[in-house]
């Protein structure tokens, strides 16, 4: 500890103070702009269970030990990248398979060094499959 100036002793403090992120749990938050489909989509087709949320603006689903917050907004589906990815394993082909027989479409894409599998793109070890939300909202699974 620096006493002679107690700016730098500040500073010493507050990095000892600081909290970081990278130890905390992370959210991922989807923009839709119709709740009720979205409900309907999430938990029904993905099997997401809903476990709380704020009115006609925000219903929170429970995914493993994560939350998924679907909220209502005029920018829905305006993003142009992956907005949520579920690390699934080995299960990834059974998820596609099970995901397409409830109707979900699957999006395919021209990686370079990526051949697919039917709808599941593969690099290597990596099986990673891109699908969207009635908002289109990207949201993939991967075998991680």
């Amino acid at each position: 500890m620096n006493m002679q100036n107690p700016e730098i002793h500040l500073i010493e403090q507050m990095e000892e103070e600081m909290i970081m992120l990278g130890d905390r749990d992370v959210v991922a938050t989807i923009a839709v702009k119709d709740l009720p489909t979205a409900k309907k989509f999430y938990a029904d087709t993905l099997g997401l269970t809903a476990v709380g949320g704020e009115g006609q603006e925000v219903i929170v689903f429970r995914s493993g030990k994560s939350t998924v917050n679907v909220y209502r907004s005029q920018y829905a589906g305006t993003n142009k990248a992956t907005a949520a990815t579920w690390v699934v394993g080995e299960d990834v082909d059974n998820i596609v398979r099970e995901l397409k027989a409830k109707g979900v479409k699957f999006e395919h894409y021209d990686f370079p060094g990526m051949k697919r599998e039917g709808d599941v793109h593969v690099a290597g070890k990596i099986r990673n499959a891109w699908f969207k939300d009635p908002d289109g909202n990207i949201l993939s699974v991967v075998n991680g």
